[in-house]
C-alpha cells in the first residue's frame, strides 16, 4: 500500500506546484522521485535509474515521436498570424457568431478542426492565433482562451461523438472489434452533455469575470493585429486548414499512412498553401526589419518564432509524460492496476472506474485507456456477453471515461495549450478542470445508466 500512497503523493505534490505556477520542467522529475521513494525506498542505484531511465526515456521518446508535429503545428499557427490569415479567418467568425460569442466561435473553430483529424496539440497552435483577436474585438480576458480551446478540442470530439476520428476511439476499436461509429446513442447523449455542460460554464464565467471588471490585455508575446481593410480574404484564409484536414483524410483514410505521418504531411501542406497564398507579403518593406537579424519574410519570423514556441511546448509536455513514466514502473502501480482490474462489479462500473483512475495516475486518456483495455478487454467483453450488452457499449463507455481524469494539472496537452497560451495553472486551470474533468464524470456516469438499460 506504501506504493499507491506514493503515487498519490507525488501526483499530488505534483498538482500542487504546478497549479502555484511553477515550471513543469523541475516539477515533474522532482515529484517523480517522491514516486519512485516510496516504490523503490532509500536506494540509490534504483533512484538514479528512474531519474536516467525509466524518466529520461518516456521524455526523449514522447519528444522524439511528437516534436516535429509541435514545430509544424507551431509554423502553421505563427504564420497565419503574421499573414493575418488568422485574424482575417476571425473577423469572419465574428461576423457570423457576433463578437459578443467569441467563446462559441473558439469552441466550434477546435472542434471542427479536431474532428477532421488534426491532433489536439497542432489544433492549439492554430487556434491561439485565432482566438487572440476575437476576444480582442469582444474585450474579454485571455486567460478564458484555454477553457474555451479544451472544451472543443479534449471533450465530445476526442471521447464521444461517434465517427470521431481520435486516438482513443482508435483505441477502443481495437480492442473491442467495434467501428469509429459505435454505440452512436450513447455517443450523442454524452457529447450533448459534454458540449452544453462546458459551454454554459464557460458563459456562466464569463459573465462573472466580466462583471468583476476584467477587460481584454494584450499578451506579452504580442499577436500580430492588422487594420482591417488590410486583411486577406477571409475565404482564401480558410484554405490552409481546409488543406490540412483534407490532406489528412486523404493520407491516413486512403493511403494507409500512420495517424503520425499523415499529420507530418498534412501540415507539411498546410504550411506551403500558406505561403502560396500570401505571396505578396514574402517582400517585407524596408522598415520592417528584426534588429538582430536584418530583413525578414514572414516565413522566416514564422520558422524563427515557430521553432522557439515548439521547444518550450514539447520540453513542458514531455516532463510531465516522464513522471507518468516513472509511475509505471513502481511496484505500487502494478497493484493499483491489479485491484481495479478484479473489481467485481458491472462491467460497465469497473470498466469506467479503471479506466477513469489509470488515465489520471498516467495523465493520458489514450494510456489509461491502453493499460486497461490491454489486460482486460477480452474479460469486459465476456462478462458484458454474459448479461446482454453490446461490445458497442463497452467501447463508448471506455472513450468517455478515458477523457474524465486524464486532464489533471500534469497532463501533456494541458501544459501544451497553457504555454501556447501563455497562461499559468491559477489563471486558466479552474476552467479547463471542470469542462474537462467534473463535466465528462457525470457524462459517464449517465452513459453507464443508460448502457445498463440496453441503450446503445
Amino acid at each position: 500500500m506504501i506504493g499507491i500512497a506514493g503515487i498519490i503523493f507525488g501526483l499530488a505534490l505534483l498538482v500542487y506546484l504546478a497549479y502555484r505556477g511553477y515550471s513543469i520542467i523541475w516539477v515533474a522529475p522532482l515529484s517523480a522521485l517522491v514516486v519512485a521513494l516510496f516504490g523503490f525506498g532509500l536506494n540509490g542505484k534504483v533512484l538514479l535509474d528512474s531519474y536516467l531511465n525509466s524518466y529520461m526515456s518516456s521524455l526523449a521518446g514522447f519528444a522524439k515521436g511528437y516534436f516535429p508535429l509541435f514545430f509544424l503545428g507551431a509554423v502553421f499557427g505563427k504564420m497565419m498570424e503574421i499573414t493575418g490569415a488568422a485574424q482575417s479567418v476571425a473577423s469572419l467568425l465574428a461576423r457570423l457568431f457576433g463578437s459578443k460569442r467569441a467563446l462559441l466561435a473558439v469552441v466550434l473553430s477546435a472542434a471542427v478542426l479536431c474532428y477532421g483529424g488534426v491532433s489536439q496539440f497542432v489544433a492549439a497552435f492554430a487556434i491561439y492565433p485565432l482566438a487572440v483577436p476575437l476576444y480582442r474585438s469582444a474585450n474579454l480576458p485571455r486567460r478564458l482562451i484555454p477553457g474555451a480551446f479544451c472544451l472543443g478540442a479534449f471533450t465530445f470530439v476526442m471521447t464521444a461523438l461517434p465517427g470521431s476520428p481520435s486516438l482513443n476511439n482508435i483505441i477502443a476499436g481495437k480492442y473491442f472489434g467495434t467501428t469509429l461509429y459505435a454505440a452512436p446513442i450513447l455517443g450523442i447523449v454524452s457529447g450533448a452533455i459534454l458540449f452544453f455542460g462546458g459551454y454554459f460554464y464557460l458563459l456562466w464565467k464569463q459573465k462573472s469575470v466580466v462583471a468583476a471588471g476584467e477587460v481584454f490585455t494584450e499578451p506579452e508575446t504580442a499577436v500580430a493585429s492588422i487594420e482591417e481593410k488590410e486583411l486577406p480574404n477571409p475565404v482564401l484564409s480558410l484554405l490552409p486548414m481546409i488543406v490540412v484536414v483534407i490532406a489528412l483524410y486523404i493520407l491516413t483514410r486512403k493511403l494507409s499512412f500512420d495517424v503520425t505521418s499523415g499529420t507530418v504531411l498534412a501540415l507539411v501542406l498546410g504550411n506551403i498553401t500558406t505561403v502560396l497564398c500570401n505571396l505578396d507579403k514574402l517582400k517585407q518593406k524596408d522598415g520592417d526589419r528584426d534588429r538582430d537579424n536584418g530583413k525578414k519574410n514572414f516565413v522566416l519570423q514564422a520558422l524563427n518564432a515557430g521553432g522557439a514556441g515548439a521547444i518550450v511546448a514539447t520540453l513542458n509536455t514531455a516532463a510531465a509524460v516522464g513522471f507518468g513514466g516513472v509511475v509505471r514502473t513502481v511496484p505500487g502501480f502494478k497493484i493499483l492496476t491489479d485491484y481495479l482490474l478484479g473489481l467485481q462489479a458491472s462491467p460497465l462500473i469497473s470498466e469506467g472506474l479503471t479506466i477513469t483512475i489509470l488515465a489520471g495516475a498516467t495523465g493520458s486518456s489514450a494510456g489509461g485507456l491502453g493499460i486497461a483495455l490491454e489486460a482486460l478487454a477480452p474479460q469486459y467483453l465476456q462478462l458484458a456477453a454474459g448479461i446482454g450488452l453490446s461490445p458497442e457499449t463497452l467501447h463508448r463507455i471506455a472513450t468517455v471515461a478515458s477523457g474524465g481524469l486524464d486532464s489533471l494539472p500534469h497532463n501533456g496537452a494541458v501544459l501544451t495549450v497553457l504555454a501556447i497560451c501563455g497562461m499559468t495553472h491559477k489563471d486558466s486551470y479552474n476552467d479547463i478542470g471542470v469542462v474537462t474533468c467534473v463535466i465528462p464524470i457525470l457524462a459517464l456516469f449517465a452513459i453507464i445508466v443508460l448502457g445498463s438499460l440496453g441503450i446503445v
